[in-house]
C-alpha cells in the first residue's frame, strides 16, 4: 500500500509521517541472526574466488558454504557475489560489506592473540610483512633494537610480493609491512608512513667481466643473465620503462625472484647483473654497483599500517625503533611531510612505551 501524496507541507506532523513512511527500514545486524560464520565464508568466498575453493579452504561441504552465503544474503536482502567465467566476485554490496567482515575478523583475531599474551606472561606479538627494501638493514636492526628493550615481546616476520601482503594485512594476519611504499591504488583501509628512501642500482660480483670496460652502457649488459623483481611489481614496470627509453628489449636470459638470499648468492656465485637498491648492494662486500646509473628509479620505504586499525602496543614499539633506525640511514630526509610522519610515528610509539609498561 503506496502512502498517500502530502498535499500541504506546511502541515509537519503530517509531512514527518510521509517521510517515515517511504524510508526503508535499517538492516539489524545485532538481533542474532548474523553469525560468525557468515563473516567466515563470506571472506573466504571473496579470497578463494570460488564457493568450491572456499569449500575446501575451510574444510566444509560446499552444501553448507552456499546454504551460509544464501542465509547472509536474505540477512542483508542483497546480492553479495556475482557468477564470472573464473568463479565469483562480489557485488557493490559485497565490496562493502567485506571490508567490515574483515575488520571484525581482525579484531577478533587480536583480541585471542592478546589474552594468550596475556596468560603465558608475554608482553605481546607483532606481525611484519617484509618486503626486498628495508628487510636487509632496517627491518633486522630495528628488531634487534626491540628485542633488546623488551625481550619479551615476539616478533613474526614472513616475506611476499605488497599484493600478496596487503591481502594479509587487510585480514588482520599482519600489523605492518615494511618495504618500498607501492601505490594503493584502489585499496581503501590503509595509510603509509615514509622513512627514507634510496637509489636502485645494478649490482654484480666485484670480478664481473664487464668491469673496466669503458662507456659502459645499459645495452652492452644485455648479454648477460639478469635477476629481475616479479612481472606484477612496480619495481619492475620502472625497469622496464628504463630500457623503453633506450629503445631496448628486456635481457632474454632472466630470473624472476624476491628473496633477498637468492639474489645474492647467485649475484656471488654467477654473471648474473642484479637490480638492487643501495644499501643491500653496499652491506656486501662481495658486490658492488656497476657504473650504469638507473635514472629516475628511488624508492620511498617505509611502512604500511590499517588505517582504522589501532596498532598493538608491540607493533606500535617496533615503528618506533623503525623510525629511529631510518634517520641515521637518511639524516638528511626533510619535508613538512617527513617531519609529520616522524612525529605521528613518534607518538605512537610513545603510546605503545606507555601500555607496554603500564
Amino acid at each position: 500500500m503506496t502512502a498517500s501524496p502530502v498535499r500541504d507541507l506546511s502541515d509537519v506532523s503530517t509531512f514527518g509521517s510521509y517521510l517515515r513512511a517511504s524510508e526503508e527500514p535499517e538492516i539489524d545486524l545485532l538481533n542474532g541472526r548474523l553469525k560468525l560464520r557468515h563473516l567466515i565464508v563470506v571472506v573466504a568466498i571473496a579470497e578463494q574466488g570460488s564457493v568450491v575453493r572456499a569449500a575446501q579452504h575451510l574444510r566444509l561441504a560446499q552444501p553448507a558454504v552456499t546454504r551460509c552465503l544464501r542465509e547472509l544474503e536474505r540477512i542483508l536482502d542483497v546480492e553479495l557475489f556475482v557468477r564470472g567465467p573464473r568463479g565469483v566476485s562480489p557485488t557493490f554490496y559485497g565490496e562493502a560489506f567485506l571490508e567490515h567482515a574483515r575488520a571484525a575478523l581482525a579484531e577478533l583475531r587480536r583480541a585471542g592473540e592478546r589474552i594468550t599474551d596475556l596468560a603465558d606472561g608475554r608482553l605481546g606479538t607483532v606481525r611484519v610483512g617484509t618486503l626486498l627494501a628495508g628487510s636487509s638493514q632496517l627491518l633486522p636492526r630495528a628488531i634487534a633494537d626491540l628485542k633488546r628493550a623488551h625481550p619479551g615481546v615476539t616478533v613474526v616476520v614472513s616475506e611476499a610480493t605488497f599484493d600478496k601482503q596487503v591481502l594479509r594485512l587487510l585480514a588482520g594476519e599482519l600489523d605492518l609491512i615494511v618495504g618500498r611504499l607501492t601505490p594503493l591504488g584502489g585499496l581503501g583501509g590503509l595509510r603509509q608512513i615514509r622513512l627514507y628512501s634510496e637509489a636502485m642500482r645494478l649490482v654484480a660480483r666485484r670480478d664481473h667481466p664487464v668491469r673496466g670496460r669503458a662507456g659502459l652502457g645499459l645495452g652492452d649488459l644485455l648479454d648477460y643473465p639478469w635477476i629481475l623483481p616479479l612481472a606484477q611489481t612496480a619495481l619492475r614496470q620502472e625497469v622496464e620503462q628504463a630500457f623503453r627509453a633506450e629503445d631496448l628489449d628486456l635481457p632474454a636470459d632472466v630470473v624472476e625472484c624476491t628473496s633477498i638470499l637468492t639474489v645474492r648468492t647467485l649475484v656471488r656465485e654467477t654473471d648474473m647483473i642484479a637490480v638492487l637498491p643501495e644499501l643491500i648492494a653496499a652491506a656486501d662486500g662481495d658486490l658492488a654497483p656497476l657504473a650504469v646509473p638507473l635514472e629516475g628509479i628511488r624508492r620511498a620505504v617505509g611502512v604500511t599500517v590499517p588505517q582504522e586499525r589501532s596498532l598493538t602496543p608491540a607493533a606500535g614499539l617496533l615503528i618506533g625503533f623503525l623510525r629511529e633506525r631510518a634517520s641515521a640511514l637518511e639524516p638528511a630526509a626533510g619535508g613538512d611531510q617527513n617531519r609529520f610522519s616522524r612525529a605521528r610515528v613518534s607518538a605512537e610509539s610513545a603510546s605503545a612505551r606507555s601500555r607496554m609498561t603500564s
